[in-house]
């Protein structure tokens, strides 16, 4: 029998590997708007990006891995990032670190200011440096060693002050609803849980944490899930599982961790989607295939992440 973790990927990556149409932006099955078409590609690059480090990665991604090439072959894809002004310089650098092995490296021109410090999150400059040093662009953001004592996983509180949205809080998803158990604003959690991705590799790495520092993130993290999964936040949920594993806990081996891996088992569909960022925001039976495919495609996508890191096992 498989486990809960085997169970959510082989079905996520069957879902993802019949859904390449609606992921590649110039198929007619696209999203409508350029701007799903162009984040829902870099996604996927990101998808293949991880699990390539991998021992063993999933032949299941061979056709995503051939879309992507395709696509960081076309040197009018970089175009789909002009048309949405507000992303296009994280949209540029994005692409650039995560292009092919085998592919050259593109050449995006970035704003310098960008590529500086100034004006930005502690979150923000993570998230900047992460893809810049991955891409071998030359930027202004100090060191990890100043930024983690500022970053969310050691400086948010319930009472502090919202950060900006993470990239995956798409224009026009509404927020699931917090309640009033929630210990963190939506916002600040989908910053918790990108900057251990960015701190930590996607589970290559240490965060670079103290002792302390790591267990109140820990802390926040297991508070966090047992909300989610108290509200159905898939997503979430998905997130927060493998950023317990980023802070050096087996999540299968914690209450809060275990819960969620079976909430998300609960709620992936046969065909191996999970439909929505949560059982509030889920796909119905009324939507078109596109519109099922951008409510279901960043969670299934993050699940199949997520289950396939975890299972890989720490490679440091």
């Amino acid at each position: 029998m498989a486990s809960p973790l085997d169970q959510l990927s082989d079905g996520a990556l069957d879902w993802l590997g019949g859904s390449l149409d609606h992921f590649d932006p110039y198929s007619s099955s696209a999203p409508s708007a350029t701007h799903a078409k162009a984040k829902a590609a870099l996604e996927l690059a990101l998808l293949c990006h991880c699990t390539a480090r991998l021992d063993g990665s999933p032949a299941p991604l061979t056709g995503a891995r051939d879309l992507v090439r395709t696509l960081w072959g076309r040197p009018d894809f970089p175009d789909l990032f002009d048309v949405h002004p507000k992303h296009a310089s994280s949209y540029g650098l994005i692409y650039t670190a995560l292009a092919p092995d085998g592919v050259d490296r593109p050449s995006l021109r970035l704003d310098p200011a960008f590529l500086s410090p100034q004006g930005k999150s502690p979150y923000e400059r993570i998230e900047i440096r992460y893809y810049a040093d991955k891409a071998g662009v030359t930027h202004g953001i100090e060191p990890y060693a100043g930024l983690v004592p500022l970053s969310p996983l050691v400086a948010y509180q319930p009472s502090a002050p919202e950060d900006t949205a993470p990239e995956d809080m798409a224009p026009g998803d509404a927020a699931p609803e917090e309640g009033d158990a929630a210990p963190l604003p939506t916002p600040q959690a989908y910053a918790l849980t990108h900057t251990a991705f960015y701190l930590g590799d996607f589970g290559r790495t240490r965060p670079g944490l103290t002792a302390d520092a790591a267990a109140g993130a820990q802390d926040l993290v297991s508070r966090m899930l047992d909300h989610c999964v108290a509200h159905d936040r898939w997503d979430l949920a998905a997130e927060l599982v493998l950023t317990q594993f980023i802070l050096g806990t087996d999540p299968l081996r914690t209450p809060s961790g275990a819960a969620a891996v079976e909430c998300l088992v609960k709620a992936q569909q046969s065909d191996g989607a999970v439909p929505g960022r949560s059982a509030t925001l889920r796909a119905t039976e009324s939507d078109t295939a596109a519109e099922f495919f951008r409510r279901a495609y960043h969670t299934t996508l993050v699940t199949a992440l997520m289950a396939l890191i975890i299972s890989s096992g720490r490679t440091s």
